[in-house]
């Protein structure tokens, strides 16, 4: 019986099933993930002493916020003589540069029309701080985008990350804007899945997080080992997280520093920055994914897992899911201009486009509604908002598609993205004191 039903079954029928298990075996883990967040509780390190450290900023053109982020640093709550402010003004056309310096901010200035990217403006940076500061022993070098601000406990908080060890570690990554429209709204989501019921889950399980564009730091000798920021494809950060997972470095998570992004809000910003991201990301996979297997066999055991992770983190699921679908429609028409007659065929291909669409949406809501309610304290905006916002979230995901195409056929060049939105750190406090 079995024999006679796997002959009747048509190429299209065993492509489908092979990619739905594909994707099934390989992801899994990340559902796992989510029983973990919601079951146990994250560990908590506690510093023995307070550590020294560097900030990197690259800011283009941030004369609208950069001052924000520097007030923000300056009111923490750890030594301010132990974290030393250094901005690159990065090709600046503005006054970024002297705004930085009026909030006693150290001011290195980049042209370089070339070589255009952050990861060349961080080695710049490092570089300028090595040659005029050989006897400030920084320990860590934190690297933050010039629109962020940071809550006044973020330092004391990484610091004990640090002390407890780590190479590198990420940060809880929320909004400033996330109430400005369903763009922004998505990015926060997003954003807050990412460090909840992804990094979250990794710090728990002792297995490695990821870099996320911001809000992170990475331990003096990594840096100086590679000679400076090594790290230059499109999505630098990414590719810093690929590389150290590959060479069996643990990037480490603290759910209790958090700091505030501010995300696009015109579709055009938005498609610019995705596009970015996801050609970046097949980069990295091209250049990394040979390592990450690699690894997964052969780094000391308590390692391999979080080569795995990283591998299907970069790996191309989207556009599997892209040739599925895309396949699956070239039948239908096939089917409809009468060059195929097989209508079997025909339904078993529009079945499988509805249920890899229907499927997509529908995690993708489970986690907007889940990420949402879990974090419902953290989102700053209104109720209305809030409840929205889990409806948009599977919209704002569906635009990856055209995305994800695109940047697999078209030349992509970093480009920077606007920040306009001024914020003022003491104004999430107070309301952290109100909804206390």
């Amino acid at each position: 019986m079995l024999a006679e039903s796997m002959a009747r079954l048509s190429f299209v029928d065993t492509f489908n099933f092979c990619v739905f298990l594909a994707f099934t075996c390989c992801y899994t883990y990340q559902l796992f993930y989510v029983f973990v967040v919601l079951t146990r509780k994250a560990p908590v390190a506690r510093a023995q002493r307070d550590h020294k450290f560097a900030v990197l900023i690259a800011a283009r053109n941030e004369s609208a916020v950069i001052g924000d982020l520097i007030r923000s640093i300056r009111a923490q709550n750890y030594p301010a003589h132990l974290i030393d402010i250094f901005v690159i003004a990065d090709n600046c056309t503005d006054n970024t540069g002297e705004i930085a310096r009026s909030h006693g901010a150290q001011v290195y200035t980049r042209n370089n029309k070339e070589q255009i990217g952050k990861g060349y403006a961080l080695d710049h940076g490092l570089k300028a701080i090595w040659r005029d500061h050989p006897h400030d022993d920084y320990e860590a070098y934190f690297v933050f985008d010039a629109d962020n601000v940071l809550d006044a406990n973020y330092f004391r908080e990484m610091n004990a990350t640090f002390d407890a060890g780590a190479k590198a570690s990420t940060s809880y990554r929320n909004s400033k804007n996330f109430g400005s429209n369903w763009i922004s709204a998505g990015y926060g989501v997003w954003f807050m899945r990412e460090a909840k019921f992804l990094n979250q889950a990794r710090l728990t399980l002792n297995t490695s997080a990821a870099v996320s564009g911001t809000g992170f730091f990475i331990a003096a000798d990594i840096l100086k080992a590679a000679g400076g920021w090594k790290w230059h494809l499109l999505t630098e950060d990414i590719e810093f997280s690929a590389s150290s997972i590959a060479d069996g470095v643990r990037i480490a998570y603290c759910p209790t520093a958090v700091f505030y992004d501010e995300q696009p809000t015109t579709f055009r910003e938005s498609w610019n920055q995705r596009f970015r991201w996801a050609k970046g990301f097949y980069q990295v996979f091209g250049r990394y994914s040979g390592r990450l297997v690699k690894g997964i066999f052969t780094n000391p055991r308590g390692y391999r897992f979080a080569c795995y992770d990283m591998l299907m983190t970069l790996a191309p699921g989207m556009l599997l899911s892209i040739i599925t679908i895309t396949l699956n429609a070239v039948i239908v028409v096939l089917a409809l201009t009468g060059v195929m007659t097989t209508g079997v065929a025909i339904m078993s291909s529009l079945s499988s486009i509805f249920f890899c669409l229907f499927n997509y949406v529908m995690f993708m809501f489970v986690y907007g509604v889940l990420t949402t309610f879990v974090e419902w304290n953290k989102i700053h905006t209104s109720t209305a908002r809030k409840i929205g916002s889990m409806f948009t979230f599977p919209l704002f995901m569906l635009t990856y598609i055209p995305i994800a195409l695109v940047a697999l056929v078209k030349k992509c060049t970093w480009k920077p993205t606007a920040h306009t939105i001024s914020v003022d750190v003491s104004e999430f406090a107070e309301l952290k004191k109100q909804q206390a």
